[in-house]
Order: C-alpha cells, then sequence, then structure tokens
C-alpha cells in the first residue's frame, strides 16, 4: 500500500469517526434559522405554473400528470407528483412548500458531505455547511417552484452514493438502486444527467485513469437515459414553454464568449457573494469588442494550467465539475429564461458542489497547522458570515414586493420586473398603481405581450374598456397565439356591447387553449346573454370539470339548468356552488327566489335568512323572505320583513 493510499484510508477512518448525527443536525437547523424569513413567502412568478392545477389534483390527475404530455408546464412527473402529494397535504398554504424546500436543501447538505466523506475529502463537514449555508443557493431555496432543483439534487446525490456503494461492491441491486434514483432525477430536472460523467471525472480523480469495462460500460444506459431526457427536456423548451421565441441573435462565437463570461460569473458570486439579484442584468455579446474575449481565453488557459498540473487531480476535477454540471444553462442552447437574462443564481445549484468540496479541501488543508482554536474560529466566522448573507438574502422572498423592488433596486431596467411588480398591485387591488409599471415595462421592452395585455386588463378593472381594447390587440399582434389576451379582449368587447365580437374572441382563446377554465365561463356568459342557454349549460359544465372549485360556474349552470326547465337537476349545483362560496349573500337571494318560484319554501325561507345573516341590510333579501313567510302563513314575521324591506329601500316618490 503507497503512501497516498494509508492517507486516504486514515482520513476515510476519521471521516467514520466523525459524529455525522450531529452534523446533519447543525445542517438542518442552521438551514432552518438562515431561511425563516422566508418560510411565511407567498406565491411568486410562476409558482402557480407548478402547483398543482384544480383538474390535476385527482387520482385521475396524477395519472396525467406522468401520461399526458403537455399536462404539466415541463415534462417533470416525479416533482409535479411531489406538489401533488404536497397539495394534497396543505392545499395552498405557502409555508408548507417551504419547509419542504428547506428540509431538502439540508438533506442535499448531509448527503453532500456524506459523499465526500465516503470519497475520502477533506473537510467534508465543512463542504456540507458551506453548501447549506451560501446565499447564492437561496433562489433555488426560497422559490417554490425551484423543488425542482432541491428535489432533483437529493435524488442525484443518492443515486451517487448508490453507485459509489456499487463501484466497490458490483452488487446488482446497488447498481438496480442507483440507476432507479438516476432515473427520478432525471424526472424532477434534467440538469441531473451529467451524473454519469461526474461520475467518471470522479473515478479518474480516485484512480488516474479511466477502465473501459470497470469504469464506462456500466455508465453506458446512463449516458443514454441521459441524453434522452435532455432531448425531450429540449422539445418542451422550444414547442410547450416558449424557447422558441427566445432569439440570442449569437453565433458560434458569441455563445462562446457568453459561456466564458457566465463561467467566471457564477465563480465569481460563489467567492463573493454580493448583489444577487432575482434577474440579473441581461449583458449584450458583442465579438468586437476585445475585453469580451478575455471572459473564454482566461478560462481555457486556467483548464490548460490545471491540466499541465493533473499530478494533483483534485483542482481540475472540480473545475472539470464545475464547468459541466454548468453546460446546460451556459448559452450554447436557448433556455426560455435567456429572454430575461443569461444568468440566474439557481442555474449553478448542483455545479456549485464541486467548487464549495474543493475549497473546503483546500481550506481544512491551510488550517490544519493553525492552533485549533483559531481553527474552529477561522470556519465559524465564515458560516456566520454566509449564514447572515443568507438570512438578508431570503428575507427579499417575503413576498412579491419585498422581491421585485429589491430587483429594481439593484437592476433597474428590469422590464420582467416592472410587469411582475404591476401584477402584484394589481392582484391587491391596486389596479391603478400597477398602470405606470405596465407602461415602464413596455419603454424598457417595447415587444412585450404580456404587459401590454397586463396594461388592458388593468384599465379593464378600472372601467375603462375602451382603452383596453387596443392593448389587447396590440399583444395579439405580437403574439397571436396568446389565450388569456384573447379571453380578456373577449371580456371588453362583451362589456362595450359587441357580443358576437366577444364571443369569436372567446372562441380563439379556446383555440390556443382548451384546457382555459376562464374562457369556458366566459363564454357560457356570452352565450346564456345571447339566449342561447343549452349552449351555455356546455360551457358551464367543461369549466367545471377543469376547474371544480369554479363555483360561478357551478352556479351559473345551475341557472341554465333551470332556465331549461331542470330545476330538479340544477339544484345540486347551487348547492355545491354555495358549499364552494358560502358567503355570497347575493347568489343565497338567487337561489331562494328559484326556490320559492318552485314551490320550495322552507328550503327558500333557509336561504333567504343565510343571506340576512351575511348582509343584515339587504332589502331585497328582507322582501323575498316576507314574500316566502307569507306563503307559508306567517303573516306577523312576513309583515316585519315588508318594513325592513321598506326602511332599507323606501319606495321612489
Amino acid at each position: 500500500m503507497n503512501a497516498t493510499q494509508r492517507q486516504r484510508d486514515d482520513r476515510v477512518a476519521q471521516s467514520k469517526s466523525t459524529a455525522g448525527p450531529w452534523l446533519c443536525a447543525s445542517i438542518f437547523a442552521a438551514t432552518l434559522i438562515t431561511y425563516w424569513p422566508a418560510l411565511n413567502g407567498g406565491f411568486l412568478w410562476d409558482d402557480m405554473g407548478h402547483v398543482t392545477r384544480p383538474d390535476l389534483r385527482s387520482l385521475a390527475g396524477l395519472g396525467h400528470i406522468w401520461f399526458e404530455v403537455g399536462a404539466t408546464q415541463q415534462y417533470y412527473p416525479m416533482l409535479h407528483s411531489a406538489f401533488w402529494l404536497e397539495h394534497r397535504l396543505w392545499g395552498d398554504a405557502t409555508l408548507g412548500y417551504h419547509l419542504v424546500n428547506v428540509l431538502l436543501h439540508a438533506t442535499a447538505a448531509c448527503l453532500f458531505g456524506t459523499a465526500l466523506r465516503r470519497l475520502a475529502v477533506p473537510g467534508a463537514g465543512l463542504a456540507a455547511l458551506l453548501f447549506a449555508l451560501h446565499p447564492v443557493c437561496v433562489e433555488s431555496v426560497a422559490w417554490i417552484s425551484e423543488q425542482k432543483n432541491t428535489l432533483s439534487a437529493v435524488l442525484y446525490l443518492s443515486a451517487l452514493l448508490a453507485y459509489l456503494k456499487f463501484d466497490t461492491r458490483r452488487n446488482r441491486a446497488h447498481y438496480a438502486l442507483a440507476i432507479s434514483l438516476f432515473v427520478l432525477a432525471l424526472l424532477t430536472k434534467t440538469v441531473t444527467a451529467t451524473l454519469p460523467a461526474a461520475l467518471l471525472l470522479i473515478f479518474w480523480w480516485q484512480r488516474g485513469q479511466l477502465a473501459w469495462r470497470r469504469d464506462a460500460q456500466p455508465l453506458l444506459p446512463w449516458f443514454v437515459l441521459a441524453a434522452t431526457a435532455g432531448l425531450v427536456t429540449a422539445w418542451f423548451e422550444q414547442t410547450l414553454i416558449g424557447a422558441q421565441g427566445v432569439t440570442l441573435g449569437l453565433t458560434a462565437v458569441g455563445r462562446c464568449l457568453l459561456a466564458g463570461r457566465a463561467l467566471w460569473f457564477y465563480l465569481g458570486k460563489l467567492v463573493w457573494p454580493a448583489d444577487l439579484i432575482f434577474i440579473y442584468p441581461r449583458w449584450t455579446i458583442n465579438a468586437t469588442i476585445a475585453w469580451q474575449w478575455l471572459f473564454p481565453i482566461a478560462a481555457v488557459g486556467v483548464l490548460a494550467w490545471l491540466w499541465r498540473r493533473r499530478a494533483q487531480r483534485g483542482p481540475l476535477a472540480a473545475a472539470l465539475f464545475f464547468a459541466g454540471t454548468l453546460f446546460p444553462g451556459l448559452g450554447f442552447v436557448n433556455v426560455f429564461p435567456f429572454r430575461y437574462s443569461y444568468v440566474a443564481d439557481h442555474f449553478q445549484y448542483l455545479a456549485c458542489l464541486g467548487f464549495l468540496a474543493a475549497t473546503a479541501a483546500w481550506f481544512t488543508n491551510v488550517i490544519a497547522r493553525w492552533p485549533a482554536l483559531m481553527a474552529r474560529t477561522a470556519i465559524l466566522f465564515v458560516l456566520i458570515v454566509l449564514g447572515a448573507l443568507t438570512w438578508r438574502q431570503s428575507s427579499t422572498f417575503r413576498d412579491v414586493f419585498a422581491l421585485y423592488r429589491t430587483t429594481l433596486a439593484r437592476n433597474p431596467e428590469c422590464w420582467m420586473a416592472r410587469n411582475n411588480l404591476g401584477i402584484a398591485l394589481a392582484d391587491a387591488g391596486q389596479p391603478a398603481e400597477a398602470i405606470p409599471h405596465y407602461e415602464a415595462a413596455l419603454r424598457l421592452q417595447p415587444d412585450f405581450p404580456e404587459a401590454e395585455n397586463n396594461l388592458g386588463y388593468a384599465l379593464a378593472t378600472l372601467g375603462k374598456f375602451a382603452e383596453a381594447v387596443p392593448h389587447y390587440r396590440r399583444a395579439l399582434q405580437r403574439q397571436p397565439t396568446f389565450a388569456e389576451a384573447h379571453n380578456n379582449l373577449g371580456v371588453a368587447l362583451m362589456s362595450l356591447g359587441q357580443a358576437e365580437a366577444g364571443l369569436t374572441a372567446f372562441a380563439a382563446a379556446l383555440r390556443d387553449n382548451p384546457h382555459y377554465a376562464g374562457a369556458h365561463y366566459n363564454i357560457g356568459l356570452a352565450l346564456a346573454r345571447l339566449g342561447r342557454t343549452t349552449e351555455a349549460i356546455t360551457h358551464f359544465a367543461r369549466t367545471v370539470q377543469i376547474q371544480p372549485d369554479h363555483s360561478a360556474a357551478e352556479f351559473n349552470w345551475g341557472i341554465g339548468l333551470m332556465l331549461t326547465d331542470r330545476f330538479a337537476a340544477a339544484r345540486p349545483h347551487f348547492e355545491r356552488a354555495l358549499e364552494l362560496d358560502p358567503d355570497s349573500a347575493a347568489s343565497h337571494v338567487t337561489y331562494a327566489r328559484a326556490l320559492t318560484d318552485h314551490g320550495y319554501i322552507d328550503a327558500a325561507i333557509a336561504q333567504y335568512r343565510a343571506a340576512l345573516r351575511l348582509n343584515p341590510d339587504a332589502s331585497e333579501a328582507h322582501f323575498g323572505l316576507a314574500l316566502a313567510l307569507r306563503q307559508a302563513g306567517r303573516l306577523e314575521e312576513a309583515e316585519h320583513h315588508f318594513r325592513e324591506a321598506r326602511r332599507l329601500a323606501p319606495p321612489a316618490r
């Protein structure tokens, strides 16, 4: 046994004596504390595109998640199955999702430390703590949508550990477990496709060379799976998510310039995690600007220097892991977020593991020569600083206003943040305050159909339907298959008395998105207004099928059945609507009138009383109740409600 092998075995023995459970307990506690400000944060940006839609919340919906292409935003069925389960546990309460993300991140940190200990890397525990507390991870942990990062990291690292065990023992059960975990990781996020290459890199680092039968051959199926997953994800990005609309305008040379700059950007944020931004400024890549060539030249130069020093393989392995894991987000292929920025903190969630492992190993070797107290103090200082930075960064995710205002303070030209802040204000009932932000977004990015649509919607909310229509039309000029803009245009046209034009717009929305519940509901209302009740019923029914908690569609379905002389069939829909929205006094009154007209006097009285409990000053409820009580022979009580109705709504003179 050579000296290097003996040293490695000594480190393994030392690592096995480390109090692993205590380290993991520390990681979980520290992670929970540093992410505390984000735990009660609300839904952000595209979170509602990930949290399970109403039509997918049943067992049948779980089947659609796995077997229906396009049922979810991306084909990540493992991720969306996790969201499906979480929604069944706590619905739309965001605390649960945030806690799961924090716990997954802490688990990934523990698995990372375990893998490094198994590989006898010095400073394994420190590396795990650095990963748990580094602020570049905040975007992945504090943003609900990025559960794809934290969950895939847990599966990725679990697969790595299982394969390392297989590599030692060559047990088929370990191989089956490892490849199963790898498949689940791919079905959570495709960036995990880099794992087989990472395993070969680890074996080269350990052994100095690779053997075909021992190292490469068992991983051939993994590479096939990785390539397949990558192609599927690329197809989804292009056809369903909208990456085909992302025009980088870059030549092959430009993409190399972008990749080099992105590599140094990510490395810089790991070394000096200051001014982290949710959306970074989008660079202008220009091959005629000399200094932009420095980034790829420096990257190639560093790799060449490390290759020449490959007798010490650790730094080169870490650098190759970092660059290789980042490769999918370096600009060689288009991804949708490039529309806003070429870089994002969550792109390097897995990639940073290589840098942190190398940094921890180097730092551990440096402080090994220091007095014990000084070494512990240095480690504690670094961790406290990182934890404080993570606490501060996670506080920006406490709500949409904090996130987008912080983004705009650091990146004032961020048109996406302007638009999203406008959406947040509109959702908070402040459409007038939202309008300047939409207008600013359009000044910064004139070709922005979402902002045109949102500006139109804010104007329509204020009753300015005629002013809203041109904005919807401009949105549709820029994006002809924009279902939401078609739907909103239909609402505006209906409000302006243009019923047929409104129907045409709703039909266009449904052509673009047949599962659009709002468009089905609106076309139902339009058809009902035109007297086409039977057709309207079909669309109300479809709305409820897509969105089972749509109380207004249930109620109007009931009205449609009643108007077509099917009151017995209508009653369950009225009851279901009131179950979903029990606080609507107007709905109780409408149902009560229908019950009265069909001779269900006692039931009508109960509905009128429910309306009055919600709104004691509802004159129409008092008057209807008086009529129902008189029919029931309760004249004295009826007279009281007649008097209340006259008091609240005196007859005109």
